[in-house]
């Protein structure tokens, strides 16, 4: 009897603890050029019926990047289509190298940047200063989407310098009217100050009216300060995020230092009569203990609190491999999460607050058991838990590099891309998988 009992026991454990390991499994792999794209950047989207859309940055049929679809099939798979590809006319009128998740509105409407291409002149790159995009879905199932050009970014130029900003590599958000709020990495006239003109960044909006979309610039980095030393902050990487108050937070992967170049900035956009007041809520400060060069879009608690990545920094320096930081609403530094390398390095994504259980998760673009990358979860004291390491099986075949961060579906589980492994190991490729913690 009591073999029997301790038999039973020892499988109860072990039901336990199978049922408590994550799940991980790959959904796809990606194939490039020039039926698929390569390289999945930034967040995944989702509907209410669970279909996933995202873009990659390359591949498609021009070799410059596509937006997708990835839907369940009745048989227990998933199904990619392609729903566009850039580069759509000889002169990349619509944008090239898409690097930011989409945003999806009500009307199933999907919104993104592209770093590159437009209509416009660009005084830093031949290959044009980027668009804004809306794609359509059609109005009749099985035909296209309907790609459209909202703006093309350098439209207002000035001695070789775009006023209105250039090369965007984050998110749009929206607000209740339908305004597009988001960033553009370089340009702006505070950029204007710098030996190359290209310092500084804008964060952006653009209103509909009158049949146009029309760009307003609501703040120029590197507005105060001199040379490369911005201390409002300098280069907005990541796009922007409302809190309950109407401000707009985000971080700069430079400035906050009025001697140096600096690591980088936490700052928030206040809406005001007589426009848009940025204040810096934290500023990265040499020797970078707690992290430095956030590029990451601000994740918010119900309480208010901020949560990022900073991308470099630690008790390394400059040199070290990054941090999950915490600020309450009034700026004050809470607990960090130093990576070390064995349990990440390199976090360049922004975080997911789990809305069933308060839980933070994100990934780290290098690091872990095979330095490819992380999925890991944060608990409220700042302990770690690696739930899965990158590059675990052969050739790479689950994916490397993960360089953008989780969405969760109703059920708990999280989904996301690599932008490496899949077909081709550690090379150009790329997967979108899923995960149950």
């Amino acid at each position: 009897m009591k073999r029997l009992l301790l038999a039973v026991l020892l499988l109860l454990a072990t039901c336990h603890l199978g049922l408590t390991q994550p799940q991980y499994k790959v959904l796809y792999r990606f194939l490039g050029s020039p039926n698929d794209g390569y390289g999945p950047g930034g967040d995944l989207v989702s509907d209410n019926v669970g279909n996933l859309y995202g873009v990659t940055t390359e591949g498609g049929t021009t070799g410059h990047g596509t937006i997708f679809e990835l839907s369940p099939s009745s048989g227990g798979g998933w199904v990619e289509t392609v729903l566009y590809n850039f580069c759509a006319n000889q002169q990349c009128l619509d944008g090239i190298f898409p690097m930011a998740g989409l945003m999806r509105d009500a009307a199933g409407n999907l919104y993104g940047t592209a770093y590159g291409g437009g209509n416009q002149p660009c005084p830093y790159w031949a290959g044009g200063c980027g668009t804004v995009f809306e794609l359509s879905p059609p109005a009749r199932p099985g035909t296209a989407w309907t790609q459209t050009v909202l703006y093309n970014f350098c439209s207002s130029e000035v001695d070789g310098v775009c006023l209105d900003g250039a090369f965007p590599q984050g998110r749009l958000i929206h607000d209740a009217a339908g305004n597009l709020y988001g960033a553009a990495s370089i340009g702006g006239s505070g950029g204007a100050a710098g030996a190359s003109g290209r310092l500084g960044g804008v964060v952006f909006e653009l209103q509909y009216s009158r049949g146009a979309w029309k760009e307003g610039v609501l703040y120029n980095f590197c507005s105060l300060g001199q040379g490369e030393n911005c201390p409002d902050g300098n280069t907005p990487i990541a796009g922007v995020t409302f809190d309950t108050f109407g401000n707009l937070l985000g971080t700069t992967e430079f400035g906050g230092s009025e001697s140096s170049q600096g690591g980088g900035t936490i700052y928030k956009l206040s809406p005001s009569a007589s426009g848009w007041v940025e204040s810096v809520t934290y500023a990265a400060m040499s020797p970078y203990n707690y992290g430095a060069n956030p590029v990451a879009v601000i994740s918010l608690d119900a309480d208010g609190n901020l949560y990022s990545t900073a991308a470099t920094g630690g008790p390394g320096g400059l040199g070290g491999n990054g941090s999950v930081f915490k600020l309450n609403p009034s700026g004050k530094k809470g607990r960090s999460l130093i990576f070390t390398g064995s349990n990440g390095a390199g976090p360049v994504a922004g975080l997911l607050i789990s809305a069933r259980s308060r839980a933070v998760y994100g990934t780290t673009e290098l690091g872990g058991s095979n330095n490819a990358g992380v999925i890991f979860s944060a608990a409220v004291d700042g302990k770690e838990t690696v739930l899965y390491s990158f590059c675990s099986e052969p050739n790479c075949s689950d994916g490397s590099s993960p360089v953008g961060g989780l969405i969760e579906d109703r059920s708990g589980n999280l989904y996301g891309t690599t932008e490496l492994g899949g077909i081709n190991e550690g090379g150009p490729g790329g997967v979108v998988f899923e995960i149950t913690p």
